[in-house]
């Protein structure tokens, strides 16, 4: 069952991506951080009383550093699909695994400089090589699949959906933070959804849209409501298939069929909006997921009972 909500989870994602596309038709990426920061509220507000979760916390400045960067994630990806293919744009958000890994190697590769001071003769850490070879597979599959998009005017969104994996790895290992304090999941995300509805209702402002809601029908803002309800969902069926793995077999099944969700939103690339990925884009494609799953796994090594992640 573990497998199955996963994989449901990462279907409801990728259709919140489609809902994303659509509605970035009469909305600013901001905009749609506020909407969907403002239904999640309500949404989260009334799970957490359901659950007898109070949304009470003694780490706001945790919560308040998670929600900042997380925001800063979501609003680079909404740019990301609002500019590009919506696979591409999903699979350069699920790179976050991948970003995780070079932090790692990164940190690995600085015990090893010499520092005027620092005993040499102490242990210093392996220098990690399967986590290079992953790192760099990853990377190689990012120029694969942008190498056809930066000539149609793309290049900046394409940073922008580099920017959304990359802050989305800085977000998780907060989360993974606050999860050891004994934050519940629930109250995590809805401090996240207060900082988004915040962030939104101030970018939306700073941006000129004084009156955001002048330039929009009814039949547009339709399209609002799945974003900010799909969301919740998906990220409920994540934590409930993260909770459902007994063992570390099935955390690790789990953990690697989030990226079902690229999958997906390649058929509704495809299907729904007719984009044309060519052999580059779908070999990139193929060697982000192979390394975002091996990342993954070495990731499950030190971090074993980590949260689920958030997209």
């Amino acid at each position: 069952m573990q497998a199955l909500w996963m994989v449901l989870g990462a279907l409801i994602f990728a259709t919140m991506g489609v809902c994303v596309k659509i509605a970035s038709a009469w909305f600013s990426s901001a905009e749609l951080v506020l909407y969907r920061g403002l239904i999640g509220i309500v949404f989260l507000w009334v799970l957490a009383r359901s659950r007898g979760v109070t949304l009470a916390t003694r780490y706001p400045g945790m919560h308040a550093w998670r929600s900042l960067i997380g925001v800063v994630s979501l609003g680079a990806w909404f740019f990301a699909i609002a500019h590009m293919p919506l696979a591409t744009a999903m699979t350069l958000n699920y790179m976050s695994s991948v970003w995780i890994a070079a932090f790692l190697v990164g940190g690995a590769l600085l015990a090893w400089v010499p520092v005027p001071g620092r005993d040499g003769s102490a242990p210093r850490p392996p220098l990690q090589g399967p986590l290079v070879l992953t790192v760099l597979a990853g990377f190689g599959g990012v120029v694969l699949m942008l190498k056809p998009t930066v000539g149609d005017n793309q290049g900046f969104a394409g940073l922008m959906g580099l920017l959304s994996g990359l802050t989305a790895a800085f977000a998780y290992m907060q989360v993974v933070a606050l999860s050891r304090l004994g934050e519940p999941e629930a109250r995590t995300v809805f401090y996240f959804a207060v900082g988004s509805a915040v962030a939104g209702g101030l970018g939306t402002f700073l941006l000129g849209e004084a009156t955001p809601w002048s330039s929009w029908t009814w039949s547009h803002a339709l399209w609002l409501l799945p974003v900010g309800v799909l969301a919740a969902l998906g990220q409920l069926c994540m934590t409930r298939a993260y909770a459902s793995a007994k063992t570390e077999s099935g955390t690790l099944l789990v953990a690697n069929l989030q990226y079902s969700g690229i999958v997906f939103a390649a058929m509704y690339s495809v299907l729904l909006f007719g984009d044309h990925i060519d052999a580059a884009g779908w070999a990139g494609m193929a060697l982000i997921v192979a390394s975002g799953i091996a990342a993954t796994v070495l990731r499950q090594r030190s971090l074993p009972k980590a949260p689920a992640e958030e997209h």
